[in-house]
This record gives structure tokens, sequence and C-alpha cells, in this order.
């Protein structure tokens, strides 16, 4: 079996730890190329110990001595700083995980994608933001885009390339997050730590966030359409608080087909590593003899209007998606820091969508100065919050 050359982007992250977790249980399997992490030098250097890659890169250059300190004798090479994580994407790579959070992994990203090979979608902000100019330069390569969203993957597993006209739509399952039995009123008070307990879940603070406002499944229908070339009215939400089922392909013959799992991270990722073939996981298997019940609902768009937003987002078009996931990130991050309430995350996206209107979004460096125009916006808005 020939070995597969690995990059992670992002791998100190959620999906860059349970990705490495894959590769170390089966180190023959695969050569590790590049690490490339944010800002946690140390548990960076500890990665790279383990799976001894050919470099180690830490965004953020204040890390670089902590970095160089630990891995040295190694013979692993270090660097830091955007440059470095860009020329860390360039090589060459027979698998790449893209899973740096946010719009910091836009340029890498598309650095991935543009040298060709498979790439691990794990970052939907990036295609949310900037769709067109990704799918473009995945086409333009040659590049095989894998999703690993949990709903995308999902999707992806019964999506049957031969009979794609006969695709009605497709169904992407929302747990409903903490929150999905809270009143509106009583959202209010909601505050980080209870929002950050996800019932389902192990993720990330910014995604767990989403996930509560429901942003992240506004996020993944924009994601979808994306990736699967579909309409919005083609890209439906069903709440299933069990997180069994994650994704349905509904055809024209009146067939559903569903991919159903334990809520494990590393069944998606496994699938996207493995990709054509299948891995062997460590991953909780479901006994259906225990699953009492499979429930289904209509997601409240009234009590979560992110969903809305996202969706009117995806009709309009040009730059509003950009604008909107650009004002959500900074949103989140005043809410985490107590800067404002639950219910002012959306209400601030709201505001900087129609305080900006939707641009057009022709190239990349139209979308990098709405997503910066976006962002200050949203700083002025928190910022009169406050005031």
């Amino acid at each position: 079996m020939a070995v597969k050359t690995i990059s992670i982007l992002g791998s100190t992250g959620s999906v860059g730890t349970q990705t490495l977790d894959l590769i170390l249980a089966e180190p023959d399997r695969y050569r590790v190329r590049a690490l490339v992490a944010g800002r946690n030098a140390q548990l960076l250097a500890e990665q790279a110990k383990l799976c001894r890659p050919e470099i180690a890169v830490i965004h953020d250059e204040a890390g670089l001595d902590t970095l160089t300190e630990a891995l040295a004798g190694t013979g692993i090479a270090v660097a830091a700083g955007p440059d470095a994580v860009n020329a860390a994407a360039a090589l060459p790579a027979d698998w790449t995980m893209a899973a740096i959070i946010g719009m910091a992994g836009l340029h890498p990203t598309l650095t991935a994608i543009r040298r060709g090979g498979a790439i691990a979608f794990a970052n939907k902000e990036v295609l949310v933001s900037a769709g067109d100019i990704m799918m473009d330069a995945v086409t333009a390569a040659g590049a095989r885009l894998l999703p690993v969203d949990s709903e995308h993957n999902a999707v992806f597993q019964c999506w049957e390339p031969q009979n794609a006209t006969a695709i009605e739509r497709i169904v992407l399952t929302a747990s409903g997050g903490p929150f999905r039995q809270t009143e509106r009123a009583a959202m209010a008070a909601i505050t980080p730590e209870a929002a950050l307990k996800h019932p389902v879940w192990s993720m990330g603070a910014k995604i767990t966030i989403d996930s509560a406002t429901m942003m992240n499944k506004g996020l993944e229908v924009i994601e979808a359409a994306r990736l699967f070339r579909l309409p919005s009215a083609a890209v439906e939400v069903l709440v299933h608080p069990q997180s069994v089922v994650h994704g349905i392909v509904c055809y024209a013959d009146g067939s559903m087909l569903a991919q159903l799992g334990a809520p494990d991270m590393h069944i998606p990722i496994a699938h996207a590593l493995g990709w054509p073939d299948r891995l062997v996981t460590n991953a909780k298997r479901l006994d259906l003899t225990t699953l009492s019940q499979l429930e289904f609902m209509a997601p409240d768009t009234d009590r979560f209007p992110a969903l809305r937003v996202a969706r009117e987002v995806l009709v309009a078009g040009g730059g509003a998606p950009a604008i909107m996931n650009a004002a959500n990130e900074v949103a989140v991050a005043a809410f985490l820091a107590r800067r404002i309430g639950f219910l002012d995350i959306v209400g601030t996206v709201e505001a900087v969508l129609d305080r900006l209107g939707v641009p057009p979004a022709p190239d990349l460096d139209a979308i990098i100065a709405l997503d910066a125009a976006a962002r200050h916006a949203a700083d002025a808005l928190i910022l009169s919050r406050a005031a």
C-alpha cells in the first residue's frame, strides 16, 4: 500500500486533533509533511514530536521561540507567520486537512486547492464567504474537495453522481443545540458558559456558539448550496435532537438515502481520509435496538432567526455571505468576551447586513475588503451597545 502524504492546516483545533488521532493509529500508512497551527505552540510541538512532520508552522509569530525550543534537535523545521503558513499549504501532499477556523483559513485553503490533490474541507466560513472563487479554483486545479462537516459528509456519502439529475433535495440535520426548547425571552440571559455546553457534540468554542444560535446551520445551508450546486429551496433543515441521522439525499423516485452514525467527528474525518476506501476506526457503533425514537421537526426561525438570515443572504448573493460571516465572527467573539448578550449575536449580524447592503464581490480582493468592512461595522455597533 502506497504511503499517503498528509498536511494538516489547523492541527491544534478540534478537527485537527481528531485527524491526528486517526493518522497516529496507523502511522505506517501516512507521512506528514506539514502541521500548521494558530497560536498553541506548545501543543503543536507535542503533535510534531508524535507524527514527525517535515515542518511545523505557527501563525502567531510570538510562538516561534517556544516552538523552536521545543523542537530543537528533532530535525523538524519550524517557521512562523502568514507567509510561512501559505508556504506550508503549498507543499505537495496527497491529502490536506483544511481546518483553520474562520476567514484566517482563506489564503492557506486556496493555496492548498491550487496545488491540487485531495482537500478535506472543514472550514465552512471560507466557502460561505468566497464560494464561487473556491469552487472555480477546485475545477481549475483538478483538486478533489472532500466535505468533513458531518452533515455535508453524510450527503456526500449518499449522493449518487450517476443519478444527480434525479436528486430533488437534500436534508441537513441539526441537534437544535442547548436551547432547543428555551423560550426566546429567556435567551437574553444566556451566558457563554451555558452556550458552550452542547448536548451532543464536542467542538471548538466558535462553532459551539454558532450551534447554539443556529448560525452554524445557516452557514451549512450556504456551504451545501455551494458544494452540491443546489438552490436554497433544495437544501432542507430538520432539527433532530438525537443526532443519529446526519444527512439525507432525496431522489425523484421517492427514495431517501440517509447516513447514520454516532455523533463523533472521527467518522466523517475518517471517511474523508480514507476516501474512496473505508478506514477502520474505534468510533462507537450504533445499536439501533437501543434507540427508542428518532425525532425530526422543522426549525423555529422565530426563536432562531440566524437560519432565516442565512437563507436570505444565500438568495441575495454578491458580497452578502462574506458580510454575514465576518459580522458573525466578531459578534461571537464579543459574546464570549461578555461584551454583548446572546441575542445580540444575530442582532449584530442583521444590523451589519442592513448597513452594508448587497455589494458585488467579483474577486478575492473585493471579498477581503468586504470582510474588513463588516468587521469594522460590527465592532462599531458593539461599541455603541456598550456605551
